[in-house]
């Protein structure tokens, strides 16, 4: 619908204006109307005038066909008798041959009842099968759709409302504004075109509330659905499909949510919608309907064609009966007659014929067609602002570009994003702080003050091993965090809201201060409470590395798996297995050739290694003196005066001065008895760093590998 922008009083309010429908004016056009404005309500400046009779888009689909693979079931019926075929492959039939068309400034709804493959069409017209699984032909004015261009003219509204519980509804839309238009435009127009969004959706009300969730009050359930369709249509999408986003709503919330439908289709947007029965008033909305029934076309039209449509059929619908209800409650009875509904879907088809007078080729009503180029530009310049767009040369790919915003753009927004969010439930980190308090405190009096005895320095041994694995242990609480956000990371990723390794960046990016805070409290109360040697400030380091690895670690495993108590399963057993191959248990050296190779993959060992290279690389140091030699054997519980007459025979036969007093184990002994000789402790860091880095890239693949939130 093409529009005006004049003052109110304007003499174009005296133009005749036939059959004039109101609607909203596109968001572009009212920033530009009040970009300068200077406060004046923007409503003040939209002068609304009749549609023009050429309509510029028309998506176009025929033949539609989807059929699933299902293994059939093994059994000793005829299937085995008739040659033991009971493993081969079945197709089943969810869609056939489905035809229609619908052109912008309309909604088109599919109706029908749970299984008739309502969700299937509109995820099919949206581009969400897999290559090849869909069978018929897509056009936009003519033109196949390719994939890429698809994902940036169009959007799709998910059933569930995926947002991020303890955000506001303005904070939502925001950085939905962030991420899917162009850098080019100002931060001022963007909050503009927030604000005229949430007046249009009828949010105001509810701008500064929190979405909420099952622990915090927000918004009402109606509010959150046209929160979601919002997040969708921030940059004007040309193509809107939307999965019954009445669905669960009542029906003053399923109606607004409708209503802001049809603003948004005669704003110049293509509107496909699933919904399961429309009430009285939700119809009038409806430009043109398709009837499924069990993946076919029942009726295909206006609905006010709905009545003569079932005269002719011999059905007439009553004059007390809505008319959708009418016609799901017939194709119900019909589905269930021994007949179904082959009469109704083939009485359809002459009927088509019929009203179409055999027009076979979907053409544009009352005007010149246009290609979807001259469509497309035509859109951008009267104010519809496609992510990227630009009216430059070249094919119709070229109009567009595939992200809106280069990377750095996106991992700003996405780590400002999760701070936010994190920031308004500090009980999170708190809990996890708490828990690094407490084992620090536990492990600091429990190992208090140990001395430089032989048993002293297996409880050293004992405590870095304890403490290196705890690190990661407490690391597995960041396993829920992307299993929460994966539904949301596939909605706004599914149609290029941002790139996936931007993601993948400002995830470690936002991660990292929360580790380092949690290495400084845990090296302060353990370093000097159990009287560790070295450097306190490399201690951290290694600490920090620790960290960042398991965090990493557990972060590609969040990628992987969907569940978070099969994620904990995986996450406690493959940390005890790097805990047993760290060599602490048994020594590098006397470990099985065949076991050798997990001893090197193992996240603890490294660690392990560090800080143990840290406590004992003093060469000066001793551990071991004289008579100390005979602690943890049989001739530990013997007088001191009968150690002593040991060392002198001792020192006779060796030929070897050993006093109570003679150093015979250093840190550098220490560190060979334990098989510690491969790395340094500095490279013990940086392999532990390493392998952060490896797996948050391991993270980036699983994100890559998954990424397709399509049907086969």
């Amino acid at each position: 619908m093409s529009r005006v922008i004049a003052p109110i009083n304007s003499s174009s309010l005296d133009a005749p204006m036939e059959e004039q429908s109101l609607s909203s004016t596109t968001l572009g056009h009212l920033l530009k109307c009040v970009g300068d404005a200077q406060g004046e309500s923007p409503l003040d400046h939209i002068v609304e005038i009749a549609p023009p009779r050429s309509l510029p888009f028309l998506l176009a689909f025929s033949h539609i066909t989807y059929t699933v693979k299902k293994r059939r079931r093994f059994c000793l019926g005829d299937e085995y008798d008739s040659g033991g075929r009971g493993g081969d492959r079945v197709g089943k039939v969810i869609l056939e041959d489905i035809c229609g068309e619908a052109r912008d400034g309309e909604i088109m709804a599919v109706m029908g009842a749970s299984g008739s493959g309502k969700s299937t069409l509109i995820d099919g017209l949206a581009n969400r099968m897999a290559k090849g699984s869909l069978k018929g032909s897509i056009t936009l004015n003519g033109e196949q759709l390719e994939s890429r261009l698809l994902k940036v003219i169009s959007a799709y509204v998910m059933q569930d409302d995926l947002l991020f519980p303890m955000l506001t509804v303005k904070e939502t839309l925001m950085f939905a504004a962030e991420f899917r238009l162009p850098r080019t435009l100002s931060k001022s127009k963007k909050k503009l075109r927030v604000e005229a969004l949430i007046d249009q959706l009828g949010l105001r009300s509810a701008a500064g509330t929190v979405i909420g969730d099952e622990g915090h009050r927000g918004v009402s359930g109606g509010e959150r659905r046209r929160v979601s369709i919002g997040m969708d249509i921030i940059h004007d999408p040309i193509l809107l499909f939307l999965d019954e986003p009445t669905s669960g709503l009542d029906s003053t919330s399923a109606f607004m949510v409708v209503k802001v439908l049809k603003k948004i289709a005669q704003s110049g947007s293509i509107v496909i919608m699933s919904i399961h029965q429309p009430s009285y008033r939700i119809l009038e909305f409806l430009d043109q309907i398709i009837f499924l029934s069990k993946g076919r076309t029942a009726y295909s039209g206006p609905p006010s064609a709905l009545p003569l449509f079932f005269s002719d059929f011999g059905r007439p619908i009553p004059e007390s009966h809505n008319r959708t209800e009418f016609a799901l409650d017939l194709i119900k009875e019909l589905e269930i007659s021994p007949g179904g509904t082959k009469t109704l879907v083939e009485f359809n088809k002459s009927w088509q014929i019929k009203m179409r007078g055999d027009q076979t080729k979907p053409e544009f009503k009352g005007g010149t067609n246009l290609s979807l180029k001259e469509a497309i530009t035509a859109s951008v310049s009267r104010g519809k602002l496609v992510s990227g767009a630009t009216n430059g040369g070249g094919g119709t790919n070229s109009m567009v570009s595939t992200f809106a915003n280069p990377f750095w753009v996106e991992m700003a927004v996405l780590a400002r994003r999760s701070c936010t969010n994190s920031r308004r439930m500090p009980e999170l980190f708190g809990i996890r702080l708490a828990a690094v308090v407490v084992t620090g405190v536990i492990l600091a009096t429990m190992f208090w003050r140990l001395d430089n005895s032989p048993r002293g320095v297996q409880e050293r041994l004992g405590f870095f091993a304890f403490a290196m694995s705890t690190t990661f242990y407490t690391c597995a609480d960041a396993l829920p965090v992307f299993l929460q956000e994966r539904y949301i990371f596939l909605r706004e990723t599914a149609y290029n809201a941002y790139r996936r390794w931007s993601y993948v960046l400002a995830h470690a990016v936002v991660a990292i201060p929360s580790l380092i805070l949690l290495s400084v409290v845990f090296a302060a109360i353990t370093f000097w409470a159990v009287g560790l040697d070295g450097s306190f400030w490399f201690y951290v380091l290694i600490i920090v590395a620790s960290f960042w690895a398991g965090s990493s670690f557990v972060t590609f495993l969040s990628g992987v798996v969907t569940h978070v108590m099969l994620g904990y399963t995986i996450v406690v057993a493959i940390l005890a297995y790097f805990l047993l191959f760290s060599g602490f248990f048994i020594s590098r050296d006397r470990i099985p050739v065949y076991w050798i190779w997990f001893h090197y993959m193992s996240l603890v060992k490294y660690p392990y290694e560090g800080v143990l290279h840290n406590e004992f690389d003093d060469p000066v140091k001793c551990f071991v003196r004289g008579i100390q030699m005979f602690d943890g054997t049989p001739l530990g519980m013997a007088s001191v005066a009968v150690k002593t007459n040991l060392l002198t025979g001792l020192s006779s036969s060796l030929g070897v001065n050993i006093t109570a007093n003679t150093c015979v184990t250093t840190g550098a002994d220490i560190l060979r008895q334990q098989g510690i000789t491969d790395l340094t402790k500095w490279e013990c860091l940086w392999v532990t760093i390493a392998w952060g880095f490896f797996f948050r890239i391991l993270f980036y693949f699983s994100l890559l590998l998954g990424r397709k939130n399509k049907r086969r």
